[in-house]
């Protein structure tokens, strides 16, 4: 996880970090490797298929980490440069193993998919129209265990691994990275407001899967 507490701003940290970077200090790069690796993992995985493939872009990634050490200016912080890499990497290799359509086109403008079922929600002739038939469960009250178990697990992951490429990209970066908002528009080059539509689409979505497998 990096130190910074801005996408925009970077720490000290890095900023002692790079300095060592480009005075070619291994353990450094040893370091970057370790905070950043499973990060750089789960966003490749958002745009291509295989673990494999993953670890080709990561690799490929951080050649473009090396080479562009001493033009990097720190307008971001490193993580947010980092991860940029990586997924620009990924994109192209995604688009070329047809995993899925140039990122650009995936944006939430003029698509009117719905976010949650509209058969959930109770039509224009019924009493309460617009509100739900049944609401979701309140999760809370289940065993904790029941949320943790290598089931529920699996089935979040292949509910993420389903989700159109621009919604499982963002969703990776925010739930299973940790990435706050602006890290994520500055990595996957999105405006907030896109941001926040497909990771509400993919939370959604998410949720309609655990809910089939912890409801019934």
């Amino acid at each position: 996880m990096s130190h910074a507490t801005s996408p925009h701003v970077i720490s000290a940290h890095e900023l002692e970090l790079l300095e060592r970077l480009r005075a070619g200090d291994e353990q450094a790069f040893c370091t970057l490797v370790d905070e950043h690796y499973r990060a750089m993992i789960s966003v490749a995985l958002s745009f291509v298929r295989t673990r494999a493939v993953a670890e080709e872009v990561v690799q490929e990634a951080w050649l473009g980490v090396l080479k562009g050490l001493d033009r990097f200016e720190g307008r971001s912080t490193l993580r947010t440069w980092i991860l940029r890499i990586v997924s620009n990497v990924a994109k192209t290799r995604g688009v070329r193993e047809a995993r899925s359509v140039p990122f650009a086109s995936l944006g939430p403008a003029g698509d009117d998919e719905a976010a949650v079922d509209p058969d959930r929600f109770r039509g224009p002739t019924d009493g309460f129209p617009g509100h739900w038939w049944a609401y979701p469960s309140d999760w809370r009250a289940l065993p904790e265990t029941a949320l943790h178990e290598r089931e529920t697990l699996d089935v979040v992951s292949r509910a993420i691994d389903e989700l159109p490429a621009a919604q499982r990209a963002v969703i990776t970066m925010r739930d299973v990275v940790g990435c706050p908002p602006a890290e994520v528009c500055a990595a996957l080059d999105l405006t907030d407001g896109n941001q926040r539509v497909l990771l509400h689409r993919a939370r959604s979505r998410v949720r309609a899967a655990l809910e089939a497998h912890l409801d019934g």
